[in-house]
Parts: structure tokens; sequence; C-alpha cells
């Protein structure tokens, strides 16, 4: 297949170096220092189980338009980027083309098939001039929720941390062959994937652990073991988690995984920075909105309170402004 990842970083760029291990034709787009090494070199992904993998064969553009039709288009880009690039995705569409989005949080398709009381709403706050149900057609999405984590290390390379599962899910909750065909895609790369009916309750299953643990590490700089091994940080990321898991259950979900095993999981993950932190380590814009903003929009939606979402979500917006007003990252410095 012709599979189009834009945004080669920590998911895109584990996704790219694999499927096109894997044979598929891969294109990745891609900016700065990080594409030029990726066309003069080839991508560099270095595996959790210590095994190097490169990608020479992949094509790498930084326009989108130079790509052409894809038969997958994935979407690993964070998710304050998608209204930027949402005009020119229409240059990747051929007849049958599949959008795979791959952001964290809640997605601003969230309600598009939902059927029920909310159906057919938008998330203002991930889509709030409706530039990204103009031009991505939720015919062509298949929800999809990523559980790898890794990071850029340096131009051209990037790292996987761990996890290795990509669940599928058609927005209707239908079992389609065009989403048993990406599982098969994945399968075929190395990954497990498998088509679920309710790809909501897998996105709002990792949703609890993003919305707690990736503010927490950015604002306290902090990994996911030192935030779950620290008594206050994990009551304070167990209280957020019920708050989210409230709104949840309000929209008919009921998370698969108690809280305490989820927290039990961070913590297995060990010294890892989360990407929220990598991102304020290196001056980026946060992802704020479908981790945070809208959750406790849709508390307010529902009448559910979410105080302790709605304090974090005030102090990570103020860091992020503090990092673009200063144009500078924030890292702790050793003094020993």
């Amino acid at each position: 297949m012709k599979i189009c990842v834009v945004g080669a970083g920590a998911i895109g760029g584990l996704l790219a170096v694999r499927l096109s291990e894997a044979g598929e034709d891969v294109t990745v787009i891609d900016q700065g220092a990080h594409l030029e090494a990726i066309q003069s070199s080839g991508l560099k992904l270095l595996m959790a189980d210590g095994t190097e993998h490169v990608a020479y064969k992949l094509k790498a553009y930084a326009n989108i338009s130079e790509a052409g039709p894809q038969d997958v288009v994935i979407l690993a880009v964070k998710s304050q980027v998608l209204p930027v690039i949402a005009p020119a995705l229409d240059s990747l569409m051929g007849d049958d083309t599949v959008i795979l989005p791959m952001q964290n949080g809640l997605p601003w398709w969230y309600f598009h098939k939902h059927g029920g009381e909310y159906d057919g709403r938008a998330i203002e706050c991930l889509d709030p001039d409706g530039r990204l149900a103009a031009h991505i057609d939720s015919d062509r999405l298949v929800g999809c929720v990523v559980f790898p984590a890794g990071e850029i290390v340096s131009p051209g390379v990037v790292k996987h941390t761990e996890g290795n599962r990509f669940p599928l899910g058609e927005l209707d909750g239908s079992d389609s062959e065009r989403a048993q065909a990406l599982v098969a895609m994945f399968t075929n790369a190395g990954f497990k994937s498998f088509v679920i009916d309710d790809i909501r309750g897998e996105i709002w299953l990792k949703l609890v652990g993003n919305l707690s643990f990736n503010p927490i590490s950015a604002l306290a700089h902090a990994t996911l073991v030192d935030i779950c091994q620290y008594p206050p940080s994990r009551a304070l990321t167990k209280s957020l988690m019920e708050e989210a898991q409230s709104v949840a259950n309000h929209l008919g979900i009921t998370l698969r995984v108690s809280i305490e095993r989820r927290i039990e999981g961070g913590e297995k993950v060990g010294k890892h920075k989360t990407s929220m932190l990598q991102d304020v380590e290196a001056g980026r814009t946060l992802e704020l909105e479908a981790l945070l903003g809208a959750v406790v929009e849709l508390g307010r939606m529902t009448g559910i309170a979410t105080p302790g979402i709605d304090t974090v979500y005030a102090l990570t917006q103020l860091l992020d402004k503090t990092i673009a007003d200063e144009k500078g990252g924030v890292q702790l410095r050793s003094l020993a």
C-alpha cells in the first residue's frame, strides 16, 4: 500500500520505519533538520529491545502536496498542528483513501457517528472554526489509539521506549474490510493490532493516563515512576483520573481497567519523560486542548464538575504561554 505518514516523530517515525521494512511504499512529511537527516541518511529507529533499524527507501518531503494520492494517510502530528495542515490533506486523497489520526487525547471527531444525544456535536476547543470538519471527511476516518511511546533523540533518529499496540475501530462501531486491512498492515509490520467495536472507550482508557501523567510530568519535571511513587503526586493522579472517569461514565463509557491498575501501569514504564515534558524542555507548544481542555468542555456539557482538571489545565496553559512568550524551553539543570 501507499502510505503517507504526516509527522515522522516518535510515533510517526516508529511506524514509517517498520512499515517500510514490511514492504509498504512509505512517504513521510516533516520539517527542518529532522527532514534533512532523513533525506540524506534515512530514518533510524532505536527499539526498546536494543535493535536498530534504518529505513533508506522512504520518500521524504516538506510539503504534503509533493506526496500525491495515497491509500492510507497516518496523521502523526500533535493535535494542535492538525488545523494548520488540514487544508493541504486534499492532495493526498484518492477514491478510497483511509485517514488514521494518531493524536493523544479526545479527537475532534468524537461525536461524529456517535449516535444518541450528542451525535454530530463539535468539541469547540478542538475545532473552533470548523476547519477540521471541513477538510477531513469523517467517512474516511478509522479511529486508532496509540499505546507505544518514544522520542526523537537527534535529527533523523527516533527511539522507541515501550508499547506495541494499535487498536483500531470504525467510528460507528462496525467491523469493516478496510479496518481489517489496516490490522493486517500493522500486524505484518510487527505490531499488535485488532478491531474493537468501541474505539471511544479505548480512547478514554488512554486519556485518563495522559491527562494526569502528562501535565504533572511537565509541571514537576518528573518521570512516570517518580509521579507514581511519590505519594502526593500519586494521589493527585488518582483524583484527576477519577474526575475524567466520571465524565466518561456520563457519556456511556466504562473503563475496562481500574484506575489503580492504570497508575501501576504508568509506574512500570519507569524513568520515562512524557511527551508533554519533552515538549516543555524543547520549547514546543503543549498539547493541552485534546488532553485537558476537551475534558473540561465535556464536563461543562454534561454537568460533571472537574475542579482538579480545571486547575491543572490553567497551570499548564500558563506554562505554555510562558514558553511561547520567552521563546525558550524549561529544563532542570544539575548543580552537583
